[in-house]
């Protein structure tokens, strides 16, 4: 009778540990705070440069469907500046826009995330070409995100955003570019998300770069895995 007691007990205290860290995982302000100490050891190192692209995989509606039909553990991206000493990421979310990055990392599923970096990024991402992909940025700010993943330049994804300012700025082309054709559009998770953005009539020609193929450039190599 004792040992039983003893056992529900510790077991009692482990489902209110375990929950209480489950809460506390899910808590908004927690996993701000969390970020924050990240952001400031990334920055106390020196981990982080202008330019930098950071990845995580979305909490968004269609995260799951972009997940599916790249194959890809990764659904968003954004390039990273800092500002007055304060870390920023440029983004392309709605509408296109500038987040600070403790901000954008706590956003993200788990607070993960992956930063790369140009392989010959001391002599591409020189304070003149900084100036340059942030004046090419400029011309985006504001612009509506594009649910239909157009490759013009009147409303804008993550990967298009960061893949047009790279090849502008500086000539480099991150990530390979396809056609949605091109990704597995069979699974109903994918099926149900081109129906409501395409109808019946899926432009499988159209011109489309996925953080999947911007995160696999053979011009990128990982500085930071959290």
């Amino acid at each position: 009778m004792k040992k039983g007691i003893i056992f529900l007990g510790l077991f009692g205290l482990i489902v209110f540990f375990g929950l209480y860290a489950k809460r506390k995982l899910f808590d908004p302000k927690h996993r701000l705070s969390v970020a924050k100490r990240e952001v400031e050891k990334l920055a106390d190192k020196d981990e982080i440069i202008n330019g930098d692209i950071i990845f995580q995989t979305s909490l968004s509606s269609q995260s799951v469907a972009i997940q599916i039909a790249s194959n890809s553990k990764y659904s968003h991206c954004g390039i990273i500046y800092r500002d007055n000493g304060q870390f920023y990421v440029f983004e392309a979310v709605q509408p296109v826009k500038t987040t600070p990055l403790d901000k954008w990392i706590a956003r993200g599923q788990g607070g993960h995330y992956v930063i790369k970096r140009l392989k010959n990024a001391e002599q591409i991402l020189m304070p003149a070409t900084i100036l340059k992909m942030k004046e090419e940025g400029k011309k985006f700010m504001g612009k509506n995100y594009d649910l239909t993943f157009e490759w013009s330049d009147d409303n804008i994804y993550c990967s298009e955003l960061i893949w047009k300012i790279y090849k502008r700025a500086t000539g480099n082309e991150i990530g390979k570019l396809e056609t949605l054709g091109d990704f597995d559009l069979t699974n109903e998770v994918v099926k149900q998300k081109m129906k409501e953005r395409y109808g019946d009539k899926t432009p499988k020609d159209e011109i489309v770069i996925s953080p999947k193929a911007v995160f696999d450039s053979e011009l990128l190599r990982t500085v930071k895995e959290y």
